[in-house]
């Protein structure tokens, strides 16, 4: 179903497109839960340990990746809102041309030289060997998981946030049964987790794929739309590109951490794992609610609606804020009571790392929902580098604090280091919104009926 959200009310629109994504991302996220779940009770710790030391890798491979797609469809969202369906269609065959390109060789990269990066990441020996089995079965199914993102981010461009829903949820519950199947039966370890994740997620693109096919007549390619318009490439690299790179800055600053954190060994590898696992849950929604906002802005400013931009800011801040408030006290207090689902043995030893990483976040969450929402939004109106800026900033935050944080043995340390990160990049995006909406009331643009297009779309592809 696609809706245009170029008119209505700004916080109903957010809401209503924001609530599928975000039961969507919960249902991802099961994906990786299972498999700590189920790795964790049938395999053990150090199995558990090598899953979550690989977590940090597999966001950097296919966070580059989900942003990739993500700046490509933004594009697409923006010549949606401007009415402008032939133009749609080419930057859907683009789209798909540049992933694929980009997924090869990002698959033959990644498998080349995981070796060297476990190494140097100082990955625990008790468990090398499964981590390294992990995720070079996650590297080999690059292009599966390519495939969901882009066509998911397609159908949300045009409106449509329900069906990617849909498909995720069939998917979440056959990787569940994949992962008993591969992990009890056939016992396959750490690596039957990763190709239960990979097949569950080519499924779930191939639904998508179908159900475009079928249902959504409006995406049906020509002959003529495949004909590559480098014009049109460009411009979706120069928002595709930093978003996908503003990814991989996060995850870097992650790996850091996981670098700084593998020192302290595999016990407090599993606890800062599950915490991690409960703490991605949780924050779905900010994730979710960015997702959001970027197609709201996109499809908003490719109909020269800079007004209702300003107004969709305002409602997506509360409701983050609302949230973060209301689910930061619920995991500040009560979050390490849920860490039993994930180990079987040294509970109480693994809940109090899980305790003190847990009580760091959630103190934090609404610096993370401001993260989540402007870069996001900014993003969607087509600012590709700016807001990598403030991912520079972050991972310059979070990599100081966990490597001080190391130095000193201080696991404290390390758990604060995403806060320290968040806030430094929550002030910034902050900063750079309100720069971009005083240009645009400078220039005469916000005012509630445009005269005209927003330049970037009057120059479109016709």
């Amino acid at each position: 179903m696609e809706r245009d959200m170029t008119t209505g009310k700004p916080a109903k629109i957010l809401l209503n497109f924001t609530i599928p994504i975000f039961i969507g991302n919960v249902f991802q996220q099961f994906y990786s839960m299972a498999d700590t779940v189920i790795v964790g009770k049938f395999v053990g710790n150090t199995a558990l340990a090598a899953v979550g030391a690989c977590g940090t890798l597999t966001f950097l491979i296919l966070g580059f990746l989900m942003g990739m797609t993500a700046g490509f469809t933004v594009v697409t969202a923006q010549h949606y809102g401007a009415g402008n369906k032939k133009a749609m269609r080419q930057s859907v065959a683009c789209a798909s041309i540049l992933s694929l390109i980009v997924s090869v060789i990002l698959t033959v990269l990644s498998m080349t030289l995981m070796k060297n990066v476990l190494h140097w990441m100082n990955t625990p020996a008790d468990m090398y060997d499964q981590a390294y089995a992990y995720i070079m079965v996650i590297c080999g199914g690059i292009v599966a998981q390519v495939l969901y993102n882009l066509l998911a981010g397609i159908l949300r461009a045009i409106g449509d946030s329900k069906r990617p829903l849909y498909f995720l949820i069939l998917a979440a519950l056959l990787n569940i049964v994949l992962d008993l199947v591969f992990i009890i039966v056939f016992h396959m370890g750490a690596a039957g987790a990763a190709y239960a994740t990979v097949i569950s997620q080519g499924v779930s693109g191939l639904l998508c794929l179908c159900y475009i096919v079928k249902y959504v007549p409006e995406l049906h390619l020509a002959r003529e739309d495949w004909r590559g318009d480098w014009n049109l490439m460009k411009w979706q690299m120069k928002i595709g590109f930093p978003m996908a790179f503003q990814f991989s800055i996060t995850a870097i600053g992650t790996i850091v951490v996981q670098t700084a954190l593998n020192v302290f060994g595999s016990v407090a590898v599993a606890g800062y794992s599950a915490a991690a696992k409960i703490e991605q849950i949780v924050t779905q929604a900010y994730i979710a609610l960015g997702t959001a906002m970027s197609t709201y802005c996109a499809q908003n400013m490719g109909a020269g609606k800079i007004f209702r931009i300003r107004q969709g800011f305002r409602s997506a801040t509360w409701m983050g804020g609302i949230y973060a408030v209301l689910t930061g006290l619920v995991v500040f207090f009560w979050g390490k009571s849920v860490t039993v689902l994930f180990v079987s043995e040294n509970v109480r030893e693994i809940t109090e790392y899980v305790d003190i990483s847990l009580r760091c976040t959630a103190a934090s969450f609404v610096f993370l929902a401001v993260v989540s929402i402007y870069r996001n939004g900014i993003q969607g109106m087509g600012f590709g580098l700016l807001p990598m800026t403030a991912g520079i900033a972050e991972l310059a935050g979070r990599s100081i604090a966990a490597l001080a944080a190391s130095q000193f043995g201080s696991f404290l340390g390390i758990c604060l280091a995403s806060p320290a990160a968040w806030v430094l990049a929550a002030g910034l995006l902050l900063g750079m919104y309100f720069r971009i909406m005083h240009q645009y009331k400078r220039k005469g643009m916000m005012k509630e009926e445009p005269e005209e297009m927003v330049p970037v779309l009057k120059k479109g592809y016709t």
